[in-house]
């Protein structure tokens, strides 16, 4: 491929902005035409994060300032309800590729009552494709808009999916746990996220209800073809990135643990960021952090007929702007893993 891809990313003084900033920058064909950040329009990117000072990068300006006329990807990185309205502006020859929430739900009175605000885009929202990379496959070449999952449900839906659409795993009684860092919170300015409040301590929240249940229930459901329900609980642990998921399951009739270890390892055998150990290893942070990798170990419980899984990722890349330039390359025909092939930064 010799036609570089022009780039727009919408949302770029964020920490997903900044982390696709990073990506596309070494990127063999993408190129960074515009970046969009209303609430610091006419400054360089580099006045609020220096270590970008040495790039040659575009100033942030407005989206209605930007001419979309020779741009190929648009990159969403806004918060929900504002990335539908930005989205529905924007002209229908461009791919998107949304970090958002809001186009994740397929049916709007689902995602109305889990975000508590009216989708002004269903038209849209039916067409787009929920693009966790290693499960959407064809489909997403052909979309306009791509709905990249959320860090959690990422972690969660990778080991689940193919262990529910070969019926190796019970539908009941799934629970997932899950300890995140604290830039999943985004960069606002927040008391509770304050380095003395989380420091030396982890704390649950949004238990019983956070809003990616939504997602992971309607992907779950889909593959196992029938309403599923999970117990998941989302924590706070005092590091910056990556996530890790304790996912409890029951095994069906005549399956074992051994059964969970041969569909993972035959579901990604040809995987490049998907990697599942079968030697007692148990993932750490560490092992995915700054990688667009998602690592997954399988465990025997000590009650019958149960089993754990840990699954690991960094949340800022496999859990959303890593995963978004996957999608991309995927889009536009080429290596999946171009300006991904970063090993985890240790220790």
């Amino acid at each position: 491929m010799s036609k570089e891809i022009n780039t727009v990313i919408i949302g770029a003084s964020g920490y997903t902005g900044l982390e696709l900033i990073r990506i596309l920058h070494k990127h063999p064909y993408a190129k960074i035409k515009n970046l969009v950040a209303n609430s610091n329009a006419g400054i360089d990117v580099s006045e609020i994060y220096q270590h970008l000072s040495s790039i040659d990068l575009p100033k942030l300006q407005k989206v209605e300032e930007v001419n979309f006329d020779d741009i190929d990807v648009v990159f969403c990185c806004m918060p929900h309800a504002t990335s539908q309205k930005v989205i529905s502006s924007l002209p229908s020859h461009v791919k998107i590729i949304d970090l958002s929430a809001d186009f994740r739900i397929k049916n709007a009175d689902t995602y109305e009552e889990w975000y508590g605000v009216e989708h002004i885009a269903t038209d849209l929202q039916e067409k787009a494709v929920y693009g966790l990379t290693e499960q959407c496959g064809e489909e997403l070449k052909s979309a306009n808009i791509i709905a990249c999952p959320g860090c959690y449900p990422t972690s969660i839906l990778l080991p689940l999916l193919p262990l529910l659409s070969n019926k190796v795993i019970s539908t009941k009684n799934i629970i997932a746990d899950s300890k995140t860092g604290i830039s999943g919170a985004g960069r606002s300015a927040k008391v509770g996220n304050l380095f003395s409040e989380i420091d030396g301590g982890i704390k649950a929240y949004s238990i019983g209800g956070h809003r990616h249940v939504a997602e992971i229930e309607q992907e779950l459901s889909i593959v196992a073809s029938e309403d599923m329900q999970i117990t998941f609980t989302p924590q706070i642990a005092p590091m910056t990135r990556g996530i890790l998921s304790s996912i409890y399951v029951e095994l069906n009739d005549d399956m074992s643990v051994d059964d969970i270890k041969d569909t993972l390892e035959n579901a990604y055998k040809d995987s490049k960021f998907v990697k599942v150990f079968s030697n007692g290893y148990c993932p750490s942070t560490k092992d995915v952090y700054s990688t667009n990798k998602c690592v997954i170990s399988i465990f025997k419980d000590r009650i019958a007929n149960k089993a754990i899984i840990i699954s690991a990722i960094d949340n800022l890349i496999k859990g959303s702007s890593g995963q978004a330039v996957q999608n991309m390359n995927l889009i536009f025909d080429l290596d999946e893993g171009l300006g991904l092939d970063d090993i985890a930064l240790y220790p």
